[in-house]
């Protein structure tokens, strides 16, 4: 299997900065492409009357907010040894976009960080790599350190 392209979702978490070093130093075995995608959604408020969703000058300051978090992800990823890197962020659903850039741009292999949510916490909130392993259409590599399992069973999550 030859990889070319990996995709590597990033919500600026700690799993996510994880599965970035991850991909980075993949990129850089196999001399890949890597893009850092960040999936938003927009911001809204819901009151009895209906959903307000939020105006221009948030939205404006939500992109340059994400612009510059993506960049400094960016430079940490060149800084791990990623030669090529690039960075896109779209609306949506995460798990769906993630899945439909995948496909969309052929990408080789997705990267992506888990929370490792179990219990009612996984059930209510779900899980954007449980889902875009079951339906990417290239293999997807989770990564979930130790450090994370640790901190989940010590609250009794």
């Amino acid at each position: 299997m030859r990889i070319r392209k990996i995709l590597c979702p990033v919500d600026f978490s700690e799993p996510a900065r994880d599965a970035l070093l991850f991909a980075a130093d993949l990129a850089q075995q196999y001399d890949a492409e890597l893009t850092l995608l960040h999936v938003y959604q927009i911001p809204g408020y819901a009151f009895p009357e209906g959903i307000v969703l939020a105006g221009p000058e948030v939205m404006a300051e939500l992109m340059v907010r994400i612009d510059k978090v993506l960049g400094e992800w960016k430079s940490d990823a060149e800084g791990h040894g990623a030669m090529r890197v690039s960075t896109l962020s779209v609306q949506g659903a995460p798990w769906n976009e993630i899945v439909r850039t995948a496909r969309e741009q052929g990408y080789d292999l997705v990267v992506i960080g888990t929370h490792g949510r179990t219990g009612l916490k996984h059930v209510i909130l779900g899980s954007v790599a449980e889902k875009v392993v079951r339906r990417a259409p290239c293999p997807v590599l989770t990564v979930r350190l130790a450090s994370h399992l640790e901190a989940h069973d010590n609250a009794g999550l």
